[in-house]
């Protein structure tokens, strides 16, 4: 079977390594010169299997309502006269019901530890290199209102297989000495045991080039314009090169792995993807004391933040903005994260010589990705990650590359089949 993949970043490439490992003959077509730069290129570099909750939670209005009118809010909400804004928005509410946030969160739990396993399993296998670290997640709670429920939420963890423990702050920073700046504003810490980090750029271009090394094609710098279709099925598809040159592919089978950009390239066929681009910040800034540096990732459950070690720098990012596909930057919204670096790890890293970044996350309502078939049958989706990306990469591009070959994945999550 030949299969065209459209998107070089982590839903794509791991979505054409499952498939050429399953006996495919894969061509992956990107617009970008290289794989993993656009939303896989700076995120957080978590593989967070301890928070599988979707924004959309029943605490979820209030919290967006107590944040607005701040230019430094975790979520900011940029009002456009966009229907699909406005419906993403309706939409995102009717999720915030206790019954959706329930099946939500098992749904994503589900495939985040399914998604680990796979990717443990391709590091054995592979011995791929990307900075990663399996020291887990720290997640920090200053509120002692806010760490009062985490014996409930570590019960629910635990009730979908996912290891936690929580620690007092002398505890923490006995673990993580480079919280002793923060011991005395930290009320407790959630350790999530299971979760990971690294850097998914790195990732998404080692792994890349072991697909190509298998027999998979990359062509960059290629959109794609059209499809050719023939009795209601597409035969191949119609792409630009950088010099406005035309040239057809053809495939039995097409996955739109394009994240914030899926929906548009699939409304041609009447479908109407629940995605939208909500805008993330990070900064890379180079690790000057590597004493004050923490070794495992970090989750400031207040103000939305995480940090990671990944080698010899610091990768902090957080914030969410829903402002359409505008990818200019915020002074403001960068500001708050080195302005928490500074607060929070005082020394360990060289803000001057930082690195900016924002890119658009492909989000649903529900937090729930779209992975599988479209009213078109042989036209398949793997999009819709949202901030959980790199945590379900793996686990995404398996279960992908099962439903095309004929197999039933193994999660249990609501595929497309």
């Amino acid at each position: 079977m030949e299969v065209l993949v459209i998107g070089a970043g982590l839903a794509g490439v791991t979505s054409a390594w499952y498939l050429a490992q399953a006996g495919c003959k894969v061509t992956v077509v990107e617009r970008q010169p290289g794989p993993g730069l656009e939303t896989s290129f700076a995120n957080g570099g978590q593989v967070s299997i301890s928070h599988p909750e979707p924004w959309a939670n029943p605490s979820a209005p209030a919290t967006i309502l107590r944040w607005l009118g701040r230019k430094d809010a975790p979520l900011l909400f940029r009002l456009r006269a966009d229907a699909k804004q406005w419906r993403w928005a309706a939409s995102f509410l009717r999720e915030c019901l206790p019954g959706r946030t329930l099946r939500n969160t098992l749904a994503i739990a589900n495939l985040a530890t399914y998604s680990r396993r796979e990717l443990q399993a391709l590091k054995t296998a592979t011995g791929i290199q990307f900075a990663s670290s399996e020291a887990g997640i720290l997640h920090l709670f200053q509120s002692r209102q806010d760490f009062k429920h985490v014996p409930a939420r570590q019960k629910e963890l635990e009730a979908m297989g996912i290891r936690t423990r929580t620690l007092t702050p002398d505890e923490a920073t006995a673990l993580e000495p480079a919280l002793a700046a923060l011991r005395p504003r930290l009320a407790g810490v959630l350790h999530g045991m299971d979760d990971e980090s690294g850097d998914a750029h790195l990732f998404c271009r080692e792994l890349a080039a072991r697909a190509q090394a298998a027999g998979v094609r990359f062509i960059y710098d290629a959109r794609l314009y059209d499809f050719d279709m023939v009795r209601g099925r597409i035969r191949g598809i119609r792409l630009l090169d950088s010099d406005f040159r035309a040239g057809v592919l053809q495939a039995d089978a097409v996955v739109i792995a394009a994240g914030s950009y899926s929906p548009a390239l699939v409304a041609r066929f009447g479908e109407r993807l629940p995605i939208y681009p909500v805008k993330g910040y990070s900064i890379t800034a180079p690790i000057i004391d590597p004493e004050r540096a923490p070794r495992h990732s970090l989750t400031d459950e207040s103000r939305r933040i995480v940090c990671s070690r990944l080698g010899n720098v610091l990768r902090v990012a957080g914030t969410a903005e829903l402002n359409g596909f505008d990818l200019s930057p915020n002074p403001a919204r960068s500001a708050s994260i080195v302005n928490w670096l500074e607060e929070h790890l005082p020394g360990a890293a060289d803000i001057e010589q930082a690195q900016h970044w924002c890119g658009l996350r492909p989000a649903t309502p529900s937090n729930v990705p779209l992975i599988g078939r479209t009213r078109i049958d042989n036209l398949y989706l793997n999009t819709g990650h949202g901030t959980l990306g790199w945590t379900l990469a793996c686990g995404s591009g398996r279960a992908l590359a099962d439903i095309i070959t004929g197999r039933t994945p193994e999660p249990d999550f609501p595929f497309r089949t």
